[in-house]
């Protein structure tokens, strides 16, 4: 099996490669669904199926849930454990990733101090219907009450009756221990937030009857897997109810559950928390930069450049319902004080945010030439080419660049201050020469290059060491001679719009995708382009796909789907 796993890995990287393309699908040496001479658009293929996978709530998950639950005043005291990326994504990392004591240790105390505001004195009647004749006496039907709405809502599933019986008696033992109804209370509202149920999201299935072979999400699976990717948060209410109707197993009821969540306030969380994801924020965590050589770079702008970026994203993508390839091209920007002084751009506004727009003769264009990209993907007291280069082939072109071999000597790269080599341009020359680094330099620093007008934080400069810098490069046979051809090229780019659309799957699922899902792949593209490359739409038809909610049993999945669920069995104990 693993032998398997080791050839399937090239062919899902000639996959991922193909510049799939409408005038491009005829020149392929074998037919892949979704394309058509004529550019019209196909129905999506049958499902295949992939595994189910047991995901760990993320942090913003977390807290997104418990907002969306029991009001967005209820404070989480909680330091959650680091995210596990895996292929690129958090999301699928949280289907691999264990729990730790510390991680335990914190959900504990979370769900202590959100049991204790919720059913404290100021606040227990907004979540309790009901009350006991004198705090001192044991109510069990209001118990029971409590228990049963709210563990419907923490376990998005409605509770078994010894599920219900034993949270009541929790309660009870509280009581019988505090003598006071609410003390006790909180016992059962611990448990249900400290339990498997919560924490993880475990994906139970039932028969295809559609699809003899396969199986598929159960209702409450289906609301679940639906209301995170479309919300990043727990179903609310009237999602539960429809899945408890049915209706999510109708072609109708789904369309409108989906139509509605997008229409919601709370798509926009669901649209940052892709993007947060795909563009590595979490590693803001342990960014770090020289203050001597960059002193406006503080915690506040660095929380400011992501909200900076993550506000261009959602205002082009959600209000303008705009073509997702223009967020490499765009000039429109918001700004706070903190942000102006490392733009060097005059902000009006002493406190809070004000849309602004990079003037159009500058190189300064596209969400990789904001500093949230371009300090991230930088060293702590200088720029890096190849950093920059790596992140952009990985991150929107869904190209992978292999780490530097063991015995490669950075001492001249890492030398800022050579007066023999004053650029980076300069400095990278010896690594494009040696044969153990030239393959990837070739492809990581012509796009980095472009990007050095701008330094380790992400100011603009024109010269580095007295010398004039060269910004020019070439991105898979496209040259350019600054970043802003660098925005056209990657705007033009085939594999920009078809990697956004294998990362949305694969963060939708939790799971990369398995080679004979090649076909949806070219589905979801295509629908993608004919869309005009909006985000909501390819949200929405991912959605709404029989793919999305289809679960292969071992025996029906090919090796992809075989060695998709031995690495969810070996990687997703908790």
């Amino acid at each position: 099996m693993r032998d398997n796993w080791i050839h399937a890995a090239p062919l899902r990287a000639v996959a991922r490669a193909c510049a799939l393309t409408l005038a491009a699908c005829a020149l392929l040496p074998f037919g892949l669904a979704g394309c058509d001479k004529h550019g019209e658009t196909h129905a999506e293929p049958e499902p295949v199926g992939g595994p189910t996978v047991l995901r760990r709530l993320t942090e913003s998950q977390y807290r997104a849930t418990v907002a969306d639950i029991f009001g967005p005043d209820i404070p989480v005291p909680a330091r959650f454990e680091r995210g596990l990326r895996v292929d690129g994504l958090l999301a699928i990392g949280s289907s691999e990733s264990g729990m730790s004591p510390f991680s335990i240790e914190q959900y504990d105390a979370a769900a202590l101090s959100i049991a204790t505001t919720v059913l404290g004195v100021d606040k227990r009647d907004t979540y309790l219907s009901c009350a006991p004749a004198s705090t001192d006496t044991f109510a069990e039907d209001c118990a029971r009450q409590f228990v049963q709405r709210y563990g419907l809502q923490l376990w998005r599933r409605p509770l078994a009756d010894a599920e219900v019986n034993a949270l009541v008696d929790a309660a009870r033992r509280g009581h019988a221990q505090l003598g006071d109804f609410y003390a006790g209370l909180k016992y059962a509202l611990v448990g249900m937030m400290v339990a498997p149920e919560f924490l993880l999201r475990i994906e139970t299935t039932e028969a295809d009857a559609q699809h003899p072979g396969l199986l598929q999400l159960d209702a409450f699976a289906k609301a679940t897997r639906l209301s995170y990717f479309l919300t990043n948060s727990t179903p609310d209410q009237e999602l539960l109810r429809a899945a408890d109707a049915g209706e999510l197993d109708t072609d109708a009821g789904l369309s409108r559950q989906v139509d509605r969540l997008i229409a919601s306030p709370r798509f926009a969380g669901a649209v940052r928390a892709y993007f947060e994801d795909m563009l590595q924020f979490d590693l803001f965590n342990d960014l770090a930069k020289d203050p001597i050589i960059y002193p406006a770079f503080n915690s506040t702008l660095a929380a400011d450049a992501q909200e900076q970026t993550l506000r261009t994203i959602t205002e082009l993508l959600i209000d303008q319902d705009g073509d997702y390839r223009n967020l490499f091209t765009t000039r429109d920007a918001w700004l706070t004080r903190a942000l102006g002084i490392a733009y060097r751009v005059p902000v009006a506004t002493r406190n809070g945010w004000e849309k602004a727009q990079f003037a159009g003769d500058s190189t300064r264009i596209g969400i990789q030439a904001h500093i949230a990209f371009l300090a991230l993907h930088a060293h702590p007291g200088r720029s890096s080419p190849s950093l920059r280069g790596k992140a952009i082939r990985e991150v929107f072109l869904c190209q992978e660049v292999p780490p530097p071999p063991p015995n490669v000597n950075f001492s001249v790269v890492q030398d800022p201050s050579s007066t023999n080599l004053p650029t980076a341009r300069d400095r990278l020359e010896i690594h494009r020469t040696e044969p153990s680094c030239a393959g990837c330099h070739r492809i990581m620093d012509p796009l980095g290059l472009a990007l050095e007008n701008f330094d380790g934080l992400g100011t603009f400069r024109t010269v580095e060491n007295a010398a004039l810098i060269d910004a020019s490069g070439a991105l898979d046979g496209v040259e350019f001679s600054n970043a802003a051809g660098l925005a056209q090229a990657l705007h033009s780019h085939p594999e920009t719009p078809r990697c956004l659309v294998e990362k949305m799957y694969r963060f939708a699922v939790g799971r990369d995708t398995a080679w004979d899902e090649r076909a949806y792949m070219d589905y979801l593209t295509e629908a993608f382009t004919v869309g005009g490359y909006r985000v909501p739409q390819l949200m929405r038809t991912i959605a709404l796909s029989k793919n999305f909610f289809a679960i292969a049993t071992p025996e029906e999945g090919g090796d992809g789907h075989q060695l998709a669920n031995l690495a969810t069995a070996n990687g997703a104990q908790p």
